[in-house]
């Protein structure tokens, strides 16, 4: 037994001694791909060729041998062509490849490039636009819809704001900065920071709402502006009664569209523009207003432009929740489903009677592309191509409900999904100063 033992043991040492030498004597080195689309910002026109370069960088000592292959299929994963070829890559060896895929009609798609080499394997995942323009959604707008949201209003304007300003050590010089308390929907307190450059007066305004969870802060990088952040019910500062789990918050009531969440914030929202407008004497210039949001963000800006048109310009980007249609059926079309739909699915499969369409003809009240056709202010879009949370078809479905008189415009960052690139930024600010017509 005591030698069988020991025959056994040396067996298993010699194994991994051998694996060990199999591990050692394979090549080490990486591999960097570089994918660049012939149009710069990854939009084509309709029914062009796709056309992409791969830059293909080895770092292994050995050459490598195996296959490219690509793929388009569109946004919800539908195949639409495929192709392949040969992949000889040298040891320490750099190389290109072309790749053009056929026209498409309007739409957003991905593209996906797989290298299975010798000893490397992976996928590139990029995203296109086609056509963004000629993007069509469906609209499902409640009959009631501005019913709904006049009668909203009218409640919010009975309500005392009782508004309470305290000004605060500011971190810059430059710049006053001040907590503001107010009164909202059902009465609740809510708050925000109020920065004001301390030269100059009558400065124009830009009105900053929150992404989801997000809490605000006093804004002093903005030197040819006032700014007021706004902490909604929940958000920040302002958890004073309405305080669900982070993971909850979308969710909070979300089976009865008067008490939703998403009601007090609209609200909420508005609130703050009324703060705005009630201040002139701060020097803020209340004919120069511009709501700003990003994500959750972004859709309280395009609410607040299109309920109240004391606004002057609207800029968002990377809006949450347009085309809840259409974004709840992406959503689930992605091998695992992405956030927010997955927390709404969860909530439906946990409460039979709430079924999809129950949640859908709620929602309907608080989409963003029920709003946006009665915005009739300049509007700035901002759309990252890989963005998963905020499907890209969705977002220029919604822009092109924007009405044909009103002035816009779109910027995409072709490589980027939930966020934007600095050259955005930069454009959005100069944008907001000649809206604005702010100093230069």
């Amino acid at each position: 037994m005591l030698r069988a033992i020991t025959l056994l043991s040396l067996l298993f040492t010699l194994l991994g001694a051998y694996n060990a030498s199999a591990q050692d004597d394979d090549p080490k080195g990486e591999i960097s791909i570089d994918a660049i689309p012939s149009k710069k910002t990854a939009v084509y026109g309709s029914n062009n060729n796709i056309g992409w370069k791969l830059k293909v960088k080895s770092t292994y000592n050995v050459r490598q041998d195996g296959k490219l292959s690509y793929e388009i299929m569109t946004d919800d994963w539908k195949k639409v062509w495929s192709g392949s070829t040969k992949v000889r890559l040298g040891k320490n060896a750099s190389k290109n490849f072309s790749v053009h895929f056929p026209g498409q009609k309007a739409g957003v798609y991905r593209v996906h490039f797989s290298f299975n080499l010798s000893y490397y394997d992976d996928t590139v995942k990029r995203v296109v636009a086609v056509d963004p323009e000629n993007i069509h959604t469906e609209l499902h707008k409640p009959g009631d819809f501005a019913e709904f949201w006049a009668k909203s209003k009218d409640q919010l304007a009975k309500i005392n704001p009782d508004y309470k300003i305290t000004e605060v050590e500011s971190k810059d010089k430059y710049v006053r900065t001040y907590k503001v308390e107010m009164r909202s929907w059902n009465n609740a307190k809510i708050r925000g920071w109020l920065t004001i450059p301390t030269e100059g007066k009558n400065w124009p305004v830009i009105y900053k709402l929150p992404g989801y969870n997000i809490p605000m802060r006093p804004e002093i990088d903005k030197p040819d502006f006032a700014v007021f952040a706004i902490d909604v019910r929940g958000n920040g500062m302002s958890r004073d009664i309405v305080a669900p789990e982070a993971e909850r918050y979308n969710m909070t009531n979300i089976d009865n569209k008067e008490l939703y969440i998403y009601h007090g914030v609209y609200m909420d929202c508005i609130r703050g523009l009324d703060f705005i407008m009630s201040h002139g004497n701060m020097s803020l210039n209340t004919n120069r207003v511009a709501v700003l949001g990003g994500s959750q963000g972004a859709t309280l800006a395009i609410m607040v432009a299109a309920l109240d048109k004391r606004v002057t310009a609207c800029t968002f980007e990377l809006p949450l929740y347009a085309d809840m249609h259409d974004a709840y059926s992406i959503g689930l079309s992605f091998p695992k489903t992405t956030w927010p739909i997955n927390r709404f699915q969860e909530y439906i499969k946990a409460h039979r009677t709430f079924t999809p369409e129950r949640f859908l003809s709620i929602w309907d009240y608080y989409d963003p592309q029920n709003f946006i056709s009665s915005i009739r202010c300049p509007i700035l879009m901002g759309v990252g191509l890989l963005d998963e949370y905020c499907p890209p078809r969705c977002s220029f479905g919604m822009y092109n409900k924007i009405a044909k008189d009103v002035q816009k415009e779109y910027k995409v960052a072709p490589d980027k999904a939930h966020e934007m690139n600095q050259d955005y930024f930069m454009f959005q600010l100069l944008w907001l100063k000649e809206s604005l017509r702010a100093p230069n």
